[in-house]
């Protein structure tokens, strides 16, 4: 698919414009479709439907000024398009849209070939592997050289790892063509201010490219921080900011920024070595004829690279907090700990209470949950701070992925951190349809998996697409397992990837038989994780079938619960037979784990106690605490 050499040749001078004026790129296609009532997403349908519309757009860009056009296929990858069904199209939305563009060029300016993210999350975020994103990107980019585009340009990407994907699929299918990479940078002044867009070019400047910079989600004036920030080598600079931050009106996103502010700001990226220059979202063609228009007469400056001035100021990175109690418990003893139970409302006396009881008792640390079952229950992380502040004691701070997208995950682990709240076990959470609200949504845009690795960047001072921001956090970083799950092969693969992520201890789903928990052990030993055994004081018989039968991810064995029948109902001696079967299941297998985790019956925190002095794991644990 290589193009001849005296084009490609052509396009590389075209490129290098440093002494000349820059390359004007043409606006956003979506926008100026829009105006024309044509406002369906993604807007590279329109390449099929309206096809004249689109070239018009194309002529109207090159009459304002434009000498870079870039085909209408941002969004036309296999997973971009399965919303409108039009994933099976991706050969001929491509190839269409190169045509188009071309024909409004008419040889007389370069076309590139566009290509944007997936809109996907990579494994272990989401369901896409590497290999997937390979092939989803060989199907659209074969399409954009087939159809015989001058270059190409990958934009919008969001995550870097996703970017130099593309950026390998491009030299597997072509050795020549020219790529230019641009990655967008979020609206955040304290990331483009250190080192990470420097960080990001130096990767980018390994794999062959012709050119790189940014495109959209930051304006004018936040893109020459950037632009300064990757003049680390020679390559050509690329600077396409949105022409501002859009008001979102009926889902719509409406721009207030006039052609001559963004004009103004088109000169000063030129002037600090922007070799092409344009504006990306909400860029019409009256913003590209005023770009076109003031930077004519503007030479692309010969910039020496070298770190931005902001970078060299940068303070040293702050040290990690200290581990928490727990967390430090956990490395050096078995440690225990104990579920408490959350009423509704606001009352928390009694969770209050029950934690100072385990605390004197010597358990390290107690579990509060996240709205288990989809059940309506204070927030966990203010449950947490409760009991910390008034009882000391260390909580183990369940947060479920169920009802929080990936922004407000992160924003209310930082907040947690800030209260002091450091030990978050990270689950993916029950459906909301079987707890009190069935019509609420569930959000799920990360599974446990997904919070594990966002807490892993933290730990590290990153977000979850790793954006730095400025301080590492501390947390000891939970996950749970069920040693008695029917894929046990699912569940061994998913602990390796937790901890792989960044996962410190495991908590398991109760287990009620040795030799499950075994097997569990056997093939989870090659993981580098600490594992706590979950264990439930069962009853009566009704509590054992009802776990069994009714609840997710729970398997009491028949002998078990035959144990049961035969003790009768809720009585003292079923009672006294759920405290003898965990006690006896924690003396054989607590020298093969790292900890326990109890739940108890309902506010029954006497019965974990018993257990646990039973087995002698309290004194044992005030002598090491002695």
């Amino acid at each position: 698919m290589d193009q001849p050499r005296e084009e490609i040749g052509r396009v590389h001078v075209l490129l290098e414009r440093r002494g000349m004026a820059p390359l004007i790129a043409d606006g956003s296609m979506r926008v100026e479709l829009a105006k024309r009532g044509y406002a369906e997403r993604p807007c590279d349908r329109y390449n099929l439907t309206i096809p004249m519309i689109v070239e018009q757009i194309h002529h109207e860009f090159i009459d304002a000024g434009a000498t870079l056009i870039q085909s209408n296929t941002l969004n036309a990858n296999r997973y971009a398009l399965e919303s409108s069904m039009l994933s099976a199209r991706v050969q001929e939305i491509n190839r269409k849209g190169v045509w188009l563009a071309r024909a409004a060029a008419n040889k007389t300016i370069p076309v590139a070939g566009v290509a944007g993210p997936t809109t996907r999350l990579l494994k272990p975020l989401g369901p896409i592997s590497t290999d997937d994103l390979r092939s989803c990107f060989h199907d659209q980019i074969s399409a954009l050289l087939s159809a015989r585009c001058d270059l190409i340009i990958l934009k919008s990407f969001i995550d870097l790892d996703e970017l130099e994907i593309a950026i390998d699929v491009v030299r597997m299918l072509s050795k020549d063509v020219p790529v230019i990479a641009l990655k967008s940078f979020p609206e955040d002044g304290s990331v483009l201010a250190g080192n990470f867009p420097s960080d990001v070019a130096r990767r980018l400047t390994r794999h062959g490219i012709q050119a790189m910079g940014s495109n959209g989600t930051v304006g004018p004036q936040r893109m020459l921080g950037i632009i300064e920030s990757l003049r680390i080598s020679d390559l050509p600079l690329v600077a396409l900011p949105d022409v501002g931050i859009p008001t979102i009106v009926v889902g719509n996103a409406i721009y207030n920024a006039e052609p001559a502010y963004v004009a103004e700001a088109a000169i000063r990226l030129v002037e600090h070595g922007a070799c092409i220059v344009g504006a990306d979202g909400g860029a019409t063609v009256e913003h590209i004829k005023a770009i076109a228009e003031a930077t004519q007469n503007v030479l692309v400056a010969s910039v020496q690279p070298g770190a931005p001035a902001s970078a060299r100021r940068q303070s040293p990175q702050s040290k990690p907090p200290n581990k928490t109690r727990f967390h430090e418990a956990l490395d050096s003893r078995f440690v225990s700990t104990v579920e408490l139970d959350i009423p509704r409302g606001l009352d928390m006396h009694g969770v209050l209470e029950g934690a100072r009881y385990l605390k004197e008792a010597g358990v390290d640390a107690v579990n509060i949950s996240d709205g288990a079952r989809a059940r309506l229950r204070m927030s966990p992380i203010a449950i947490s701070k409760l009991v910390q502040d008034e009882i000391g004691m260390d909580c183990i701070t369940h947060l479920a992925c169920r009802d929080r997208n990936m922004v407000a995950l992160q924003s209310e682990v930082l907040g947690a951190h800030a209260l002091g709240v450091r030990n978050i076990l990270a689950i993916t959470g029950d459906p909301t349809h079987i707890g009190d609200f069935p019509v609420a949504t569930s959000i799920y845009d990360v599974d446990a998996i997904g919070l594990v690795r966002a807490l892993g960047r933290m730990n590290s001072g990153m977000d979850l697409m790793g954006n730095p921001f400025g301080e590492q956090t501390g947390f000891c970083i939970a996950c749970a397992a069920n040693p008695a799950a029917d894929d046990l092969d699912r569940e061994i693969e998913r602990l390796a990837a937790k901890a792989e992520q960044g996962a410190h201890v495991a908590f398991s789903q109760p287990v009620f038989d040795e030799e499950v928990l075994d097997r569990f052990l056997d093939r989870a030993k090659s993981i580098d994780i600490k594992f706590l055994v979950g264990i439930i004081p069962l009853r009566s018989v009704r509590h054992a079938e009802f776990l069994h039968f009714e609840v997710p991810g729970m398997v009491i064995p028949l002998w078990v619960r035959e144990k049961f029948k035969h003790a009768g109902p809720a009585t003292e001696a079923a009672t006294e037979l759920g405290i003898e079967l965990a006690t006896s299941l924690l003396k054989t297998v607590f020298q093969r784990v790292n900890g326990v985790y109890l739940m108890p019956p309902f506010r029954k925190y006497d019965v974990a106690v018993k257990i646990l002095n039973q087995v002698n794991l309290l004194e044992a644990t005030h002598a090491k605490r002695r």
